[in-house]
């Protein structure tokens, strides 16, 4: 997979005359040189359900007069440039006017994506239909006449379905489609064949074509069906909704599956199908340098005009961010991550004990991320099956609680000298309020009152003495052995009808409540579900609090510390015998409602970075630039200071 990618769409309405009528190869390949694309994927076949070639299998836009696929893959691959293959799986608005008794239903018989057929938009397929053959054969045509380097499918994923095919096939197993859990558990099914036959399918012609399968969002916990795809692509466009927590985390997850991946954002100031629409040149600089850091290759998303021309001002733009990183791909591939603590997902949580359906990140998981890039934590996101005994602290947020394999599996990391961080009803069991642990305290229940207030037991950066309000559900514990941290202190009174006091809450009431934070023999626990709180607030009580915690808890082998601002991202990677320390600045703000983009960078100065590195480390430099800098080495710490920031920086290590 290469490092510089663009997903060029192409939904174009029949009601456009002149489709492709100025696509020129030339013009085509100057576009992508200027951007330093090196792979671009182009389409068969789009949202509104045409193919851009001749046809068997579909029909070809009314108004395209030649093989617009052929003419683009040709052109890319004179160059160099490798050309997946682009086909809307789960979208086809011409068929659905055709077929609508294929397409998915709620259980209120209204399609989905566009309810109805006087609204403009797309209807869905669903894929326990005859729908499927007919996408099946559009994928073997694409195959065997044309020299795709692989097969993009979008809009698909696990969904719950109430058509009459779904309603059948659940009524002829004896199930009813009034059982929410059947109907589910066939959305798994029906998913699952479709990617089995996807796979077939592609083998009879091309063996080992790369496939992925686009949902949007790769789903933690569930390896099964991230491995059914060849490789990944983390669809995460800032501005177009995920913001700037969403690739992070999903990065943070995939980079242990052993799986190729990138990190997909797109040009636009907002989001897919913006004509017109641009961002700032420093966004994707800052975007690109992201996905490096976090282990993954870049695409960046495009639309083409429907005459076919490309649009030199987008690949102007995209060059910016690709042009650099080009220089730094020497120091991109085949890397491993160095870190110290693992995060369990709650989504992957969830999933596994049947709580919440596939293909949602959640507050919990975003707060926690948040909360360990700004302190420049080196951390994973795990589930089930990862190997727990690699890392030092394992945090288990707010809602996530162990069964008996669960705690077997923790159990053994704690023997093997590793510790948990708690929060909320974190590490209780999953079928008693207990705590499967030993963090000093016994569970006694939900606190009444909310908000409530923490009142810490020690010094903080930028706070001082004072009871904090906290917003999230409360537990209450009772001390047995720990040593308390912080206390509870609750309010005079909750807030209702017949009492209320000032403009939001009630003040506390001074006085001891119960332990707020304890450290036990296993680790430490916090009494608030504190991460989907940080999501929701962002409180800077919230992060002072969790990173006292993770600090306590790391002790001397916390792998990097760094005076990096709390905007600021650092990575540390391993690659064959040198390290790469990634730092990152840039800072988000909003605009419009709620946008988040990134315009002005500034270069921030004298940033001291302390490694602990096992190995005697022979000479650190910067990277393209390879300008050596000065450093020292103590047994195994190492410090050096880099002098200037401009977005992103790679120092390093050779050893």
């Amino acid at each position: 997979m290469n490092f510089r990618q663009v997903h060029l769409d192409f939904h174009t309405s029949e009601a456009i005359d002149g489709i492709g009528s100025e696509f020129n190869k030339k013009q085509f390949q100057e576009a992508l040189k200027t951007g330093h694309v090196n792979s671009i994927t182009v389409f068969s076949k789009c949202h509104h359900g045409w193919a851009y070639h001749p046809s068997k299998a579909n029909e070809t836009h009314p108004n395209l007069k030649f093989d617009l696929l052929k003419e683009e893959i040709e052109a890319a691959h004179e160059i160099g440039v490798k050309t997946p293959v682009y086909i809307s799986a789960g979208l086809d608005e011409k068929y659905a006017r055709k077929h609508p008794e294929w397409l998915v239903r709620d259980m209120h018989d209204n399609t989905v994506w566009v309810s109805d057929f006087l609204t403009p938009g797309y209807h869905k397929f669903c894929m326990n239909t005859p729908y499927l053959d007919y996408l099946l054969a559009q994928i073997k045509e694409v195959c065997e006449n044309y020299d795709a380097d692989g097969i993009f499918l979008d809009i698909v994923g696990i969904q719950t379905c109430y058509c009459n095919n779904c309603r059948k096939t659940l009524r002829d197993e004896g199930k009813t489609p009034k059982d929410p859990d059947a109907v589910y558990e066939l959305a798994e099914r029906v998913y699952a064949n479709y990617t089995k036959r996807v796979r077939e399918t592609i083998d009879s012609v091309k063996p080992g074509l790369p496939v992925f399968h686009n949902g949007g969002h790769i789903a933690g916990g569930r390896r099964d069906i991230a491995e059914m795809n060849t490789h990944l692509e983390l669809e995460s466009l800032p501005t177009g909704g995920w913001g700037y927590d969403h690739f992070p985390l999903s990065a943070r997850y995939v980079q242990n599956l052993g799986m190729d991946f990138l990190g997909m954002t797109g040009k636009f100031h907002q989001s897919w199908g913006e004509f017109g629409g641009f961002k700032h040149p420093n966004a994707l600089r800052y975007e690109v340098s992201l996905n490096a850091a976090n282990g993954a290759k870049s695409s960046i998303g495009d639309q083409l005009h429907p005459l076919g021309k490309m649009d030199m001002a987008t690949y102007k733009l995209i060059g910016t961010a690709y042009a650099e990183l080009e220089t730094k791909e020497e120091w991109l591939d085949n890397v491993v991550q160095v870190t110290d603590v693992a995060l369990f997902s709650y989504e992957a949580f969830a999933g596994f004990f049947g709580m919440g359906q596939v293909g949602t990140t959640t507050q919990i998981d975003s707060g926690a991320a948040r909360i360990l890039l700004e302190g420049k934590y080196l951390f994973d996101v795990v589930d089930m099956d990862s190997d727990f005994n690699k890392y030092k602290v394992i945090i288990l947020p707010d809602l996530v609680r162990v069964d008996k394999k669960f705690k077997e599996k923790l159990d053994e990391f704690l023997k093997n000298g590793g510790k948990i961080l708690a929060t909320g009803k974190g590490g209780l069991y999953i079928d008693k309020d207990e705590f499967a642990f030993d963090f000093g305290v016994d569970y006694e229940g939900e606190n009444i009152y909310n908000p409530s207030y923490f009142r810490p037991d020690f010094e903080m950066e930028g706070l001082f003495d004072s009871a904090y309000v906290l917003y999230s559900q409360g537990e209450v514990v009772s001390l047995n052995g720990g040593k308390e941290l912080g206390s509870c202190e609750n309010p005079y009174f909750n807030r209702d009808i017949e009492h209320f006091c000032s403009h939001r809450h009630t003040p506390n009431k001074p006085e001891y409540a119960a332990p707020g934070m304890v450290w036990g023999k296993d680790g430490i626990y916090i009494a608030w579900q504190i991460f989907g709180e940080y999501a929701d607030v962002g409180s800077l009580i919230l992060k002072r609090i969790v990173t006292h915690a993770l600090d306590l808890l790391l002790g001397d082998n916390k792998t990097i510390k760094t005076n990096l601002g709390a905007q600021g991202v650092t990575t540390l990677m391993k690659q064959d015998k040198r390290y790469i320390n990634h730092l990152l600045y840039a800072v988000p703000v909003k605009r419009g409602q709620g946008t988040e983009i990134i315009e002005d960078i500034y270069p921030v100065y004298n940033i001291d970075v302390e490694l602990k590195i096992p190995q005697k480390v022979k000479k650190v430099y910067l990277a393209p630039q390879m300008r050596e800098i000065s450093f020292v080495q103590d047994n195994e710490t190492v410090k050096y200071r880099v002098d200037e920031l401009e977005c992103h920086q790679m120092v390093v290590l050779d050893v």
